[in-house]
């Protein structure tokens, strides 16, 4: 049984997409970085932590996290916290090109898996990696950023806007895993539950 780790209902829709069966039960931890950690560790150390955070209560199950964080000019931006916020993030990305890195983990019971995959106490085996897009956001004009704001959209993504969203109509141009930029790489996950599968 494959758990996912996580409320979002995008997470959700792209791997029923994708036709991967699943079920949902939601970690709580806290998202802040640690000091000095780059936005790549930073979202694979979290996905880690919900993987294992949810792992620990389901340790017969195959148990997946993930984490996405935008960054802009070495700036983390995370899910905003009020509507000022999501100004804020929204002016930063605005007519710039930024980095969406979501890291994924995938936490299984060790049932004599193949070797190098476990960087985790006895009986766990753990699968980390993470996917960067390359997204470049037109220059918004501060009205049109106050009345996307005022939608709520933005108010539960990392960066404050959803690529698959009102946000679309400002984004040009991406390089990398479309899926990635709404919120769960599909590719990256299908091959970490195949290597997971074959041992």
């Amino acid at each position: 049984m494959l758990v996912l780790a996580s409320a979002s209902p995008r997470r959700q829709d792209l791997l029923r997409n994708a036709g991967i069966s699943f079920v949902v039960q939601p970690a709580n931890v806290d998202e802040t970085p640690l000091p000095g950690e780059s936005a790549r560790e930073c979202a694979e150390r979290l996905a880690r932590e919900k993987a294992l955070a949810v792992w620990m209560k389901r340790p017969e199950d195959l148990v997946l996290g993930a984490d996405t964080v935008v960054v802009v000019e070495d700036v983390i931006l995370n899910k905003p916290v009020d509507a000022d916020d999501a100004v804020r993030m929204l002016r930063l990305l605005s007519g710039r090109v930024h980095e969406v890195i979501t890291g994924v983990c995938l936490v299984a019971g060790d049932r004599g898996q193949g070797p190098g995959v476990s960087d985790a106490p006895s009986g766990r085996t753990l699968r980390t990696g993470s996917e960067t897009t390359l997204v470049t956001m037109s220059a918004i004009p501060d009205a049109e950023i106050r009345d996307y704001v005022a939608t709520s959209e933005p108010m539960d993504k990392a960066g404050a806007y959803a690529i698959q969203g009102i946000a679309s109509r400002w984004i040009p141009r991406i390089e990398g895993d479309y899926t990635n930029v709404v919120g769960l790489p599909v590719a990256l996950v299908y091959r970490l539950l195949r290597e997971q599968a074959e041992g």
